[in-house]
């Protein structure tokens, strides 16, 4: 018999790593789905340079972002945002990632992005909510057509009821003109009726959650179950003074005022006369570094001489 091989250690050799080919960086992150991205950002050849405008939705746990974005080869470029941070100015100041939160920061940000274009009294929107299908259209054809874009979720769990289709109803009513089924899947109030094989969907169950009436009944029942609860969980509320029957009406306050005055809040005016303490000082040129030398040889001398 022949003498055995020795096996060697497989080694992953220059070939292998030429061949390796790491996921891009924010797919590592699990921060962005580049397939439905692909999907958002395409264009006709024929519509070349054209902006295809996303209305990308995210929401943290301490707010709620909407922005209309359009891609560009060096990057993406934003038209438009509204923050949920901003509704205290229309006299918002709890529960800003809730669904009644989410709505009206959608509703602010199609409101202002139709005023910057100046489209804002030709399409306004739902005149009244009561959580039905709607979308804008072209009233003559004299006229300019409706803004419109599409959803960008992200990496979000696009399930019924989901805050993110509350955003998007709210910039819908706002007059937006976005792409979404009339069946009502993705609100609260639709649901599968087995006995009859149909689906069905209850528009009243959306307004509800509109005007934060889900939030209502939550804190009237733990008012009279769990008083010691209800004051832990709620405490921004009873400290702002708010209760449960009066979300309704804060609601639609905060829809009015929005509507009156969509613009953003000028910005403040840096004092540049203000110096920080940790500013980083600039790198000296060869002769600013000579001069400090001489300087302080001088000086030196100079004290020399005192003594």
């Amino acid at each position: 018999m022949g003498a055995r091989k020795k096996k060697s250690k497989k080694t992953k050799n220059r070939a292998y790593y030429m061949r390796f080919q790491p996921k891009m960086r924010r797919r590592r992150q699990a921060k962005t789905d580049y397939q439905a991205r692909r999907t958002l950002i395409f264009t006709d050849k024929d519509k070349y340079n054209a902006p295809r405008y996303r209305l990308v939705v995210r929401v943290t746990n301490r707010t709620v972002i909407c922005q209309i974005v359009s891609s560009k080869v060096i990057g993406d470029e934003i038209l438009c945002c509204a923050y949920s941070s901003e509704l205290p100015r229309y006299g918002l100041e709890v529960g800003l990632t809730n669904y009644a939160a989410c709505y009206a920061t959608g509703l602010l940000l199609a409101r202002r992005v139709l005023k910057k274009l100046g489209l804002d009294e030709q399409y306004e929107g739902a005149e009244e909510i009561t959580g039905e299908w709607f979308c804008s259209e072209m009233d003559d054809e004299e006229g300019k057509s409706p803004f419109a874009c599409v959803l960008d979720v992200g990496l979000r769990p696009t399930t019924t009821g989901a805050r993110v289709y509350a955003a998007m109803k709210g910039a819908v009513d706002g007059g937006l003109s976005i792409p979404y089924t009339d069946s009502g899947k993705p609100f609260p109030g639709w649901y599968k009726d087995e006995e009859n094989a149909q689906e069905v969907f209850e528009a009243d169950v959306l307004r509800k959650y509109i005007f934060g009436g889900h939030v209502a009944e939550y804190m009237n029942k733990l008012q009279e179950e769990d008083e010691e609860k209800y004051e832990k969980q709620f405490s921004r509320y009873i400290k702002k003074g708010v209760s449960g029957d009066d979300l309704e009406d804060l609601y639609t306050k905060v829809h009015e005022a929005i509507r009156a005055d969509p613009s953003p809040k000028p910005k403040k005016v840096a004092d540049k006369a203000q110096v920080s303490k940790y500013a980083r000082t600039p790198k000296k040129t060869l002769i600013e570094k000579r001069d400090h030398v001489l300087n302080k040889i001088l000086s030196i001398r100079n004290k020399a001489n005192r003594v």
